[in-house]
């Protein structure tokens, strides 16, 4: 059977190769997945198991359910963000989904997608699959990993017709800042590119205690017409097998959107929009508490890396350190396994621009932490 070409261009996963590995041995300490070791809030679980205590099995319409839109359209105000519930709101099957649509939606073949990297591993691939032509925008670690005017410049990025930013960052933890961000919105307005933000993060962020100092591109000058925002409940609400996600956009793109949704998913998981509306409404306080504790474990983690002698970017969002390898990223990946059974990710994973650095997830608990950490201090 032949496979077509778009599939034969993507890799593997070179994160789903390290859980392999990991899967394989006893006793493996993962410091390489992005999920968080808390469970859902349990007001939201509680509306999960109301609503097929109740038969809530059905589909809901494709745009998603009307009272998460709303609540949706609400949450997002915190961030300056206007979204009409009726048109410009599309609940989706995960972030990911999300993704895939968009990126179907707005590339035609041919069409180039600039990439910030490192970056996620599934943008690659997702402009791959639309018959996209993906170039990747290097970030560095003397800026911060912060996208910049020259950046996109230096990497030719003015004929493209979509760029995708991630803030706060996977895999590096880096933030924007609205100041910062004005620059990317410039070079987006002066060559009439469409911008792709995946802010799924945007709860996750250590500015102050108490968070809520995540700035949106959408809220720039000129940019709410010309940008999809991505976010969903994996991350903030620890919701991550109830796989549900919303886009945010133009009434245009959401519609285009909602016809390839609705031929392939047809309507998210209803009994995860059941919890969803709950986690909205009801949660604020379940994240503050996963986010203090995300924090906590950050600067723990921060200081022991320094205590090793491992720099390490101050990571300010998501739950991720991105430290400089003591050698070749992928070899100490591999021989840490081996040898301490922990588990982190090469940084070359995520691009290029990401080799000599490794993704440590924090998403673990402390005790599971200072074991690794103890591990590590003993490899190095």
């Amino acid at each position: 059977m032949d496979i077509s070409e778009r599939a034969r261009q993507v890799p593997p996963s070179g994160i789903r190769r390290f859980f392999e590995l990991a899967e394989e041995m006893d006793d493996v300490i993962s410091l390489g997945v992005g999920e968080p070791d808390f469970s859902a809030p349990w007001s939201a679980r509680e509306a999960a198991i109301e609503s097929l205590e109740r038969g809530q099995t059905s589909y809901t319409t494709n745009r998603g359910k009307r009272e998460l839109r709303e609540a949706v359209s609400r949450k997002v105000s915190e961030y300056g963000l206007e979204y009409a519930a009726d048109d410009e709101i599309l609940v989706t099957t995960g972030v990911s989904e999300a993704a895939d649509l968009a990126l179907r939606a707005l590339v035609d073949p041919g069409d180039t997608v600039a990439v910030a990297e490192p970056s996620y591993v599934s943008y690659v691939p997702g402009v791959i699959f639309s018959g996209g032509e993906p170039l990747r925008v290097p970030t560095r670690l003397e800026n911060d990993f912060k996208l910049r005017y020259e950046d996109l410049e230096e990497a030719g990025a003015e004929d493209a017709e979509v760029l995708i930013i991630c803030y706060p960052n996977n895999p590096t933890g880096a933030v924007m800042t609205e100041e910062e961000l004005r620059e990317v919105a410039d070079f987006a307005r002066e060559n009439d590119i469409t911008v792709v933000s995946d802010e799924v993060y945007a709860d996750l962020t250590y500015g102050g205690e108490d968070g809520g100092d995540h700035a949106s591109i959408a809220t720039l000058d000129g940019m709410r017409e010309r940008t999809v925002v991505f976010n969903g409940f994996s991350k903030a609400y620890a919701m991550t097998g109830l796989r549900l996600g919303y886009a945010l956009g133009p009434s245009e793109v959401i519609d285009a959107m909602n016809r390839i949704h609705q031929y392939t998913m047809l309507s998210a998981p209803t009994t995860a929009q059941y919890a969803a509306i709950d986690a909205l409404e009801s949660c604020d306080d379940d994240v503050a508490e996963m986010r203090r504790e995300y924090n906590r474990r950050r600067r723990y983690v921060l200081s022991r890396f320094e205590e090793m002698g491992i720099d390490c970017f101050t990571a300010e969002g998501a739950f991720y350190l991105f430290p400089e390898s003591p050698y070749d990223d992928e070899e100490f990946a591999e021989d840490l396994l081996k040898e301490k059974k922990v588990a982190v990710v090469p940084g070359r994973v995520f691009g290029e621009s990401g080799e000599g650095h490794l993704r440590v997830s924090y998403a673990t608990g402390l005790d599971e932490l200072k074991e690794a950490l103890d591990r590590i201090e003993e490899f190095v």
